[in-house]
């Protein structure tokens, strides 16, 4: 212990090496985190498929050569993980080399494009590799090279995810979220970001909340408004801020969810359908960094 306490003391005395090395960590992770954003997704499918296999396989009104052929169509179905296979080409199937996989410098050398074929590829990708890596120099300068700023990094980490991820299929996993809520409930444990009844009643009510909106909104409308996921997305930043920053970042991401929104309807001429969760993360950064004092400057105000 007194090694550790002695190492975080020497990385203190060293601020701009620290903003350095979480730099280069923040690309390298985000590099990480492209693939978790496209292939999560994927992955989840295939295992709905599989379970819905077997469920058809327990129907007893289903003739057995419909159910078993449906299995083995979905055994067949290419393995996938987060590491397994190689990244390719989606066009051509080239393998992306390693060198072809260095973050940011790689699709600047490589103009955007595939060496194979030359077919495009995304900016969204070292534009994920950039903000990974801003967002964590900003965590360790904000919050300091110590508990907090470790854990907010790895907060940050995966709302980074998660917002891709529901950016591009409306869905917010559950393999993320409440790993990241458990994260918050053991920090505040104790008392690194909160004290431990604030993070609890933070969980409470965050998912309570947006569920009691929800509800409302489907017992007026006659529809769904708002995915489960974000009520859990909620909990999980209750959790980690307590629930004090609740109405901060209720408030925050709908002004930010309202605008973009607004700017879809215009774009499209008519309503868009879109995800919640990315502007309720958004809010959640914000009130990781500045949240004590954007709440004692509006306290103050009225005082």
């Amino acid at each position: 212990m007194t090694i550790l306490l002695e190492l975080i003391n020497a990385i203190q005395q060293l601020p701009l090496t620290v903003m350095v090395v979480a730099g280069i960590l923040g690309l390298c992770v985000g590099s990480f985190l492209n693939v978790v954003i496209y292939r999560t997704p994927a992955i989840m499918k295939k295992e709905w498929r599989l379970e819905t296999a077997h469920f058809w396989q327990e129907q007893p009104d289903l003739a057995d050569n419909h159910k078993q052929a449906l299995l083995d169509t979905i055994k067949n179905d290419t393995p996938l993980t987060l590491s397994f296979p190689p990244s390719r080409c989606p066009k051509c199937a080239h393998q992306i080399r390693w060198y072809e996989n260095i973050p940011v410098l790689s699709w600047l050398a490589l103009r955007g494009k595939c060496s194979g074929c030359q077919n495009p590829i995304s900016m969204r990708y070292p534009l994920v590799e950039l903000t990974t890596a801003l967002s964590s120099v900003l965590v360790v300068y904000t919050l300091g090279a110590n508990i907090q700023g470790m854990l907010g990094v790895l907060f940050t980490w995966i709302l980074v995810a998660l917002t891709g991820i529901d950016f591009d299929e409306q869905l917010l996993p559950d393999r993320l979220v409440y790993p990241l809520g458990m994260i918050g409930l053991l920090a505040n444990a104790f008392g690194i970001f909160t004290s431990p009844v604030s993070a609890i009643f933070g969980a409470v009510f965050g998912f309570f909340v947006l569920w009691s909106v929800a509800t409302a909104f489907m017992f007026l409308m006659k529809k769904q408004g708002m995915g489960h996921g974000d009520f859990k997305l909620l909990a999980a930043l209750g959790a980690w801020l307590g629930v004090g920053m609740l109405p901060l970042i209720i408030m925050l991401s709908c002004l930010i969810g309202s605008i973009v929104g607004g700017a879809l309807m215009i774009k499209n001429k008519g309503s868009q359908q879109f995800a919640f969760g990315p502007y309720i993360a958004i809010a959640g950064f914000v009130a990781l960094l500045w949240g004590t004092k954007i709440n004692h400057w509006y306290l103050s105000s009225f005082m």
